[in-house]
């Protein structure tokens, strides 16, 4: 197929090109040589921009140990990165505005300022000199050898960056305002899609341990005090009006380090008592006042706060456990920095915890758990996101709460309710609680069966 475009157009543009270098004035060349200094000098910027925001701190120590002017130059004009970036802008604007404002003079002086083609040509090769000799190579040169193109750009940029400081400060004060104004929210984006951008990002390169911390980082600022506590029915507690011998026996059966201690009941506590207090005591008789021992200023944490900043209250506090209070001041649970932190590494064992579980795998599609078992850890054992029965548990933190807001009543043994792909079972009930429920997961024994039906 013969092509529409005139073959003899390219010679002409060609022809035309080099008509107009022959008819260049001799008055001109100073000023094509100034655009030419004016090209390099944009390469310069254009360069310095890339080489200094991609200086690595290996590279800043570097200057640090040489303390030459350059690296000088370098480590305080990276002081204030703004001013630079504020400043580099400016030069590169100034730059390519002479450019192309002596290029054009330098056209209408040769051509006549009536001449259009000659002004549409000019257009063309001063925007590709800009972005190829001014933009493109000096930026990829930069990149490879970013500290000593710093070193090169450093003291002109120092001496620009005095220069210019009062526009500079000026586009930084509209900036930051505009900034304010306008200022983005942000994506909104859920627990869950980053969990699931976690399990893609880890599939082959992480363990599964690795994967189960980077979700509990994920997961560590939306949890509450509520959802990780020790309930009040689980908390170990001992009465003021023990006696010594009593109370040690006691101690050695807990094995805890910190124990709360409380009058008549656990709503009035009168502090916490630390064993290690006691050490020195263990000789005494049963008289000993053991009392004055206690810790009686307590941290008192409302069920609705957030664990991250409890982590943050315990480490500017310097303690390890607080008591979660209701909203009628009652005590509703205990919370320590062990719970908090094994909310990220997962569970962590000591001498004095038990091997013994409060649930019970069945097989891979069944278990058997306490009703008190917290959802956050139920959720953890069977393998999906708390958010799941979000829209159901109401207020319960408990497995046992979930199934009575879901049925709405307390059941009988062996009754069944279903939600989703999980079918609960009440397996021992009380006229109180709710003692152990057995979970049936539908969906992974459907996958199973997809796969053996294969």
């Amino acid at each position: 197929m013969e092509s529409s475009i005139d073959p003899d157009l390219g010679d002409f543009v060609g022809s035309y090109f080099w008509f107009l270098i022959a008819e260049i004035p001799l008055t001109t060349y100073p000023l094509i040589i100034v655009i030419l200094l004016l090209l390099i000098v944009s390469a310069l910027v254009s360069g310095s921009e890339v080489a200094f925001f991609s200086l690595k701190p290996t590279h800043l120590e570097q200057c640090k140990n040489e303390r030459k002017v350059a690296d000088i130059a370098i480590l305080s004009l990276l002081e204030n990165p703004k001013a630079l970036l504020a400043t580099i802008l400016i030069l590169n604007n100034l730059v390519n505005v002479a450019i192309v404002t002596i290029s054009t003079y330098v056209t209408w002086q040769i051509a006549g300022k009536d001449n259009q083609l000659a002004i549409a040509i000019l257009t063309g090769v001063v925007t590709a000199a800009i972005v190829f000799y001014g933009e493109i190579v000096p930026k990829v040169f930069a990149t490879q050898r970013n500290l000593s193109f710093a070193k090169f750009t450093s003291r002109p940029l120092y001496i620009a960056n005095a220069l210019f400081k009062p526009l500079a400060w000026f586009l930084m004060n509209m900036s930051d305002f505009i900034e304010k104004k306008f200022k983005s929210k942000g994506y909104q984006v859920s627990v869950s899609e980053l969990h699931e951008a976690l399990e893609i990002t880890t599939q082959t390169e992480s363990t599964e341990e690795e994967r189960e911390i980077l979700k509990g980082i994920v997961s560590f600022g939306t949890k509450l005090v509520k959802q990780v506590m020790h309930s009040r029915m689980d908390i170990t507690a001992f009465d003021v009006e023990l006696n010594f011998h009593q109370l040690m026996d006691l101690v050695k059966i807990s094995g805890y380090s910190r124990i709360p201690i409380y009058r008549n009941t656990i709503d009035s506590l009168e502090g916490i008592l630390y064993v290690k207090d006691l050490l020195p005591y263990l000789e005494k008789d049963e008289n000993f006042e053991w009392q004055q021992l206690i810790r009686r200023d307590i941290f008192f944490v409302p069920e609705g706060k957030k664990i991250d900043k409890l982590l943050k209250n315990f480490q500017e506090k310097r303690v390890h456990i607080a008591i979660v209070a209701d909203e009628y001041g009652g005590t509703s649970g205990l919370i320590t920095l062990e719970d908090i932190i094994e909310e990220i590494v997962g569970e962590i064992n000591d001498e004095f915890d038990t091997d013994e579980l409060n649930y019970k795998k069945v097989d891979d599609n069944t278990f058997t758990f306490e009703g008190k078992t917290s959802l956050n850890d139920f959720c953890k054992i069977v393998g999906v996101e708390p958010s799941v029965f979000e829209s159901v548990k109401g207020e319960s933190e408990s497995l046992g709460g979930l199934f009575l807001e879901i049925a709405s009543k307390m059941p009988r043994p062996g009754e069944q309710i279903e939600f989703e792909n999980f079918v609960f079972t009440a397996v021992s009930v009380t006229k109180k609680r709710i003692k152990s429920i057995r979970v049936f997961i539908k969906e992974r024994f459907n996958k199973h069966l997809s796969d053996y039906l294969d």
